[in-house]
């Protein structure tokens, strides 16, 4: 059984614990180490659906970007996040990421294209605690997938229903485009990915 550690540790410290082999996921809050709530199924099937389709997007347009199995961001506070996706730019991130190579570790705003969190029971570190570092790093998309409708009114709207929701980063802060149902999703970074958003509530499943 893996043990996390009680008091307050640096970014460093908590890679340094990380255990190499273990089923849970675990980040780093304002040096507090939270272990992630374990992804149900259809959280496993929304997030590697839509890492797929990501992924076919770069190959068949070409585009310098990849998508790594594992990824830590490194946020102020002594944070560090480890997203449902991440779409990386190979140039950036060969160039200048110091710690990608010895440890999956992105330090730097502009090495990262798109970040994308399927939202579960800890629905409000995603809309809140996460948006806003982000957008401090200057991640310019940000993708929200809440499939069950969980977040909270104010980011959902009422009453509350699946939605996904696009953070583009426009003069350092976040402008929120939202898409429901048959709505096809409109991606700065990927203009011509023509998904709905059920589709991808739905996992593909029925195309």
């Amino acid at each position: 059984m893996i043990q996390a550690l009680s008091q307050q540790v640096t970014f460093d410290e908590f890679i340094a614990w990380y255990p190499e082999k273990s089923e849970r996921r675990y980040e780093l809050h304002d040096g507090e180490i939270i272990a992630m709530p374990k992804a149900t199924g259809m959280h496993s099937e929304v997030a590697g659906f839509t890492s797929g389709e990501l992924f076919l997007e770069i190959r068949n347009s070409k585009l310098p970007y990849f998508i790594p199995k594992e990824c830590i961001i490194k946020a102020p506070g002594e944070s560090g996040y480890e997203p449902d996706v991440i779409v990386l730019d190979k140039r950036n991130v060969n160039n200048n990421e110091l710690r990608w190579q010895r440890e999956s570790i992105i330090t730097i705003g502009s090495s990262v294209r798109l970040i994308v969190e399927v939202v579960s029971t800890n629905w409000s570190d995603d809309y809140a605690l996460k948006l806003e570092q982000y957008e401090f790093l200057g991640i310019p998309e940000y993708w929200i997938i809440d499939y069950l409708g969980l977040g909270g009114r104010r980011y959902i709207g009422n009453p509350k229903r699946p939605t996904f929701s696009i953070y583009n980063l426009i003069e350092a802060e976040y402008q929120v485009t939202q898409f429901r149902g048959s709505e096809i999703i409109n991606s700065p970074t990927f203009p011509n990915l023509k998904l709905t958003a059920e589709q991808i509530f739905k996992a593909g499943v029925g195309d």
